[in-house]
């Protein structure tokens, strides 16, 4: 079986948002207790990963590290049409990924200790994010 949701997430700009629990408030409404998860990001400057959640200076470093890999406003890029950080939005998220996919186990998530499931924004304006939310299983 296949059961899928939709939802938006806000952003406030650049940076990453915890969406833990956004996730499991979601599964609670599936019928499907075991299978897999697949959540899925409708855009290109915005990507989802699995990062440390317990910690927040880890994901303040990949930041750092990410903010001097791609350069906003980089002369090299030809494709500024919504300003200075649009090309490095699209470089950073192809680099990450705009899916996950996770073992669900009795509706729940099955993550590693340490592992959070994040929305990391690219823009430095706040955007509106489509989400969706799928589960392969029984």
């Amino acid at each position: 079986m296949v059961w899928h949701t939709e939802w938006i997430v806000e952003t406030r700009g650049r940076g990453l948002i915890d969406l833990g629990d956004q996730v499991r408030v979601r599964l609670a409404d599936c019928p499907l207790k075991n299978g897999i998860a697949q959540l899925f990001c409708r855009h290109t400057s915005a990507s989802l990963l699995f990062c440390e959640n317990a910690d927040p200076d880890v994901r303040r470093d990949l930041e750092t590290w990410f903010s001097r890999q791609v350069v906003d406003g980089d002369p090299a890029f030809c494709h500024t049409m919504e300003g200075p950080d649009d090309m490095s939005a699209h470089i950073r998220s192809i680099l990450t990924a705009n899916d996950l996919g996770f073992p669900l186990e009795n509706g729940r998530p099955v993550l590693g200790t340490w592992q959070g499931i994040y929305l990391w924004e690219h823009r430095a304006r706040p955007h509106r994010r489509s989400l969706r939310l799928t589960v392969v299983g029984e």
